[in-house]
């Protein structure tokens, strides 16, 4: 069978999200069909060492701005790499790198090109946006890790949605899994951890969090709110924190690479956005055998089955999440079927399994026009 040379471009080898699922792909890749090629903007990260002992080539390429020189110098680098290592497909995994890699390999005749669309354009600049258009245009196929987003494309003026692809973010069971969690020492003997792991930003809600959990902890005083990550609104929530009178039941963790140990900590694990595509972050404390709350954006709905793997509730009533809230701390019972059934799911239907196999299902079809038809007679691509 024939090896196809692949490259997949992400902005880093960092903590992102999007630079774990490229590795991740990188990685997992079947080598008795695709030879596969990192290409990335910012030198080192923590995924480096990861892909040197997979053996995946690293390319390194120079862009530091849209309106410099380096876009020039970058482009040739890539197109001299691409030419040198025959790649056949090249995959961007994010609006950055959508907008650069798809003109430039399309310039040097690549034969399948990739991009990706993870979350709503509505999210970006507006010189993004329009160039995005571009992007559409020159790609052969664009993925969506959630229906929602497809949907939101579909609807924008002029896009082809026939080019839409959905691929769901797998998650990796040997690193997100049941067991016992970092806990920190003020709540060590705390019965239930109610908490969040995410960028502290505006459409996070975890204002909204602060809030339900201040509102159901007063008739439920064992409750602790554990909440890990960094960002912009850290200062405004820890003052929210303290005018609600939780200094003492709420802790505040900077970001921490180790997500899953703190994940696995964690009893119920609340995702209050007002604005999400498919977020890892609620994908992986199921798997870590969290009683996950979702409100009902994005593809949040497509990853959690109201009361049959976590629950739902409406994103703009805050009195339906505390009641959610309320619900999953009162009711012990519903709480451990919630968290037994949120790992089936996230191991079964949301694995690094079926990513994977999704994704090779994809390169194959641009590559083989064979594999193209049955893919598609199969209904397959979305």
């Amino acid at each position: 069978m024939k090896k196809w040379p692949v490259l997949l471009l992400v902005r880093s080898l960092g903590h992102g999200r999007c630079e774990r699922d490229a590795a991740k792909i990188a990685v997992g890749l079947d080598r008795s069909r695709f030879e596969p090629h990192i290409a990335i903007f910012h030198d080192g990260g923590v995924l480096t060492p990861q892909l040197d002992a997979a053996g995946v080539p690293i390319l390194s390429l120079p862009l530091r701005s849209f309106v410099n020189s380096s876009l020039f110098v970058a482009a040739r680098k890539m197109g001299a790499y691409i030419q040198r290592c025959g790649i056949q497909l090249v995959h961007a995994f994010d609006v950055p790198c959508d907008i650069f890699a798809a003109p430039v390999a399309r310039w040097y005749r690549v034969p399948a090109v990739v991009t990706s669309q993870l979350s709503y354009r509505s999210m970006y600049p507006a010189w993004q946006r329009a160039a995005l258009k571009l992007t559409d245009w020159l790609s052969h196929r664009i993925v969506t890790n959630s229906q929602a987003v497809g949907a939101s494309l579909r609807r924008s003026a002029g896009f082809p949605g026939h080019k839409l692809y959905l691929c769901y973010n797998g998650v990796d069971r040997s690193n997100f899994y049941p067991g016992p969690g970092v806990r920190v020492p003020e709540f060590e003997g705390a019965p239930l951890i109610v908490g969040a792991v995410c960028v502290m930003r505006p459409e996070k809600r975890i204002d909204w969090l602060l809030e339900a959990f201040a509102e159901v902890a007063r008739t439920q005083p064992g409750l602790r709110l554990l909440l890990v990550g960094s960002g912009e609104e850290t200062p405004r929530l820890l003052e929210l924190r303290d005018r609600l009178g939780l200094r003492d039941l709420c802790h505040f963790e900077p970001a921490r690479s180790n997500a899953a140990d703190w994940m696995r900590g964690i009893d119920i694990f609340v995702s209050a956005s007002s604005i999400e595509s498919f977020p890892n972050a609620v994908l992986e404390a199921m798997a870590c055998g969290c009683c996950v709350i979702g409100s009902n954006v994005g593809g949040l709905p497509e990853l959690i089955t109201h009361r049959e793997d976590g629950l739902v509730f409406d994103s703009t009533s805050l009195a339906d999440l505390t009641a959610a809230l309320r619900l999953a701390a009162g009711q012990p019972e519903l709480r451990q079927r919630l968290r037994q059934q949120a790992v089936v799911t996230a191991h079964s239907r949301f694995s690094m399994k079926n990513t994977l196999e999704r994704t090779e299902a994809l390169y194959q079809s641009l590559l083989d026009p064979r594999a193209a038809t049955r893919l598609e007679q199969s209904a397959a691509l979305k």
